[in-house]
């Protein structure tokens, strides 16, 4: 297999384009809160600035792998960002064959790295596909336990918790997975504790994504620890795509498009968002919505997946950490002004959230003025 090719081939199936030719995709070189879900082991994410190597995130790509997460990945972390002045990630694909089969043979993936390139993966995606039931190749679950072994951080999208477990490396662990397996996961890997209907869960060094399109939030969550509020954001806004999903958040909401007439959240969610350091309760975002508190609980939780107040500290906390990112080190300011109230409490949800206390948040996000912090 070719090695170290920047150019994946994709090789249409008879039937999916004349000639069988579907076209090519770069491979880029690097773009309350729910306790479940937010409470992560602390750990040292890639402090890549400017002049340093950036994080290497391969995937590997396997028999039948899903092509919509394979490029979820590639637009989070292989895609170039200029606009922020550095690479955030070193990314790359690999896969165990040199032509590689996609979901339902709408196109075969070749001319990527080889096996050997998730050797020195500092975060490694394992694969995912639709034929749970299908076990993986003992090559790449023995790639997958060495990345382990030597700490590397391992992700999976949708049913890529099934390869993890097949791994033997979710025993005792949190994971998630996709709603409609969770029966067969649970019957097949009881020792694992899986979390129930949530979008992803951040379990320190593993972290599983419950479905296709929770591959981004999961992806977003990542680039959010290792770079930063602000850094999230930007990727965000270049994806178009919701900045800040907590992974406790349902995978599907009861009425995904609203009746007429139109009660969709927007309009209050802007309104709030511009007013987080104000004493704002559930009960203000009710009076201001024209709504009872019950039925604007209702409301949040069928659009959103979540609760007001989940929401509302998700908000403050976000803000939280752009302020510190921005340089502001007087951390009874950031309280106040996130409208998170006390320094005390700042410091449980950013440590819930981030797994950093306010002082190591400025460490590692904050701006090089070299300051010293005291919280």
């Amino acid at each position: 297999m070719p090695q170290g090719s920047s150019h994946p081939v994709l090789e249409g199936s008879p039937g999916n384009g004349p000639g069988g030719a579907v076209g090519t995709a770069p491979g880029a070189a690097g773009e309350g809160v729910p306790a479940a879900a937010a409470e992560a082991p602390p750990r040292t994410g890639p402090a890549n600035g400017p002049g340093t190597a950036a994080h290497r995130v391969v995937l590997i790509v396997d028999e039948n792998s899903n092509p919509f997460e394979m490029s979820c990945a590639i637009e989070v972390f292989g895609l170039r960002r200029p606009e922020l002045g550095r690479e955030l990630y070193d990314f790359r694909l690999c896969a165990a064959t040199e032509r590689t089969r996609m979901r339902d043979g709408f196109f075969t993936l070749a001319d990527v790295a080889g096996l050997e390139a998730a050797e020195d993966a500092d975060t490694l995606i394992v694969p995912n596909r639709p034929d749970t039931d299908a076990p993986r190749s003992p090559e790449v679950l023995d790639a997958i336990r060495r990345a382990h072994a030597r700490g590397a951080r391992l992700i999976g999208f949708c049913s890529g918790a099934f390869t993890l477990a097949e791994a033997g490396l979710l025993e005792g662990r949190r994971a998630a997975c996709h709603w409609m397996w969770a029966p067969s996961f649970r019957e097949r890997f009881p020792e694992v504790r899986l979390e129930p209907d949530v979008l992803f869960v951040d379990d320190g060094d593993i972290l599983t994504a419950s479905g296709s399109a929770s591959a981004l939030d999961l992806g977003l969550h990542v680039v959010r620890r290792d770079h930063g509020a602000e850094i999230a954001n930007a990727v965000s806004r270049r994806l178009v795509f919701a900045a800040h999903r907590d992974g406790g958040q349902r995978q599907f909401v009861e009425r995904p498009v609203p009746d007429l007439p139109d009660e969709s959240l927007a309009p209050l969610l802007a309104w709030a968002r511009e007013r987080l350091g104000e004493p704002l309760t559930v009960a203000a975002l009710a009076a201001h919505a024209a709504l009872s508190p019950a039925t604007l609980h209702r409301r949040f939780r069928a659009q959103l997946g979540t609760t007001p107040l989940a929401w509302l500290t998700g908000e403050r906390v976000a803000l939280a950490c752009r302020l510190i990112e921005r340089g502001e080190h007087r951390i009874e300011v950031v309280a106040r002004h996130s409208g998170l109230g006390t320094a005390a409490n700042l410091r449980t949800r950013l440590r819930r959230e981030t797994g950093l206390s306010p002082s190591a948040y400025r460490r590692r996000f904050g701006p090089a003025t070299g300051e010293a912090v005291t919280v």
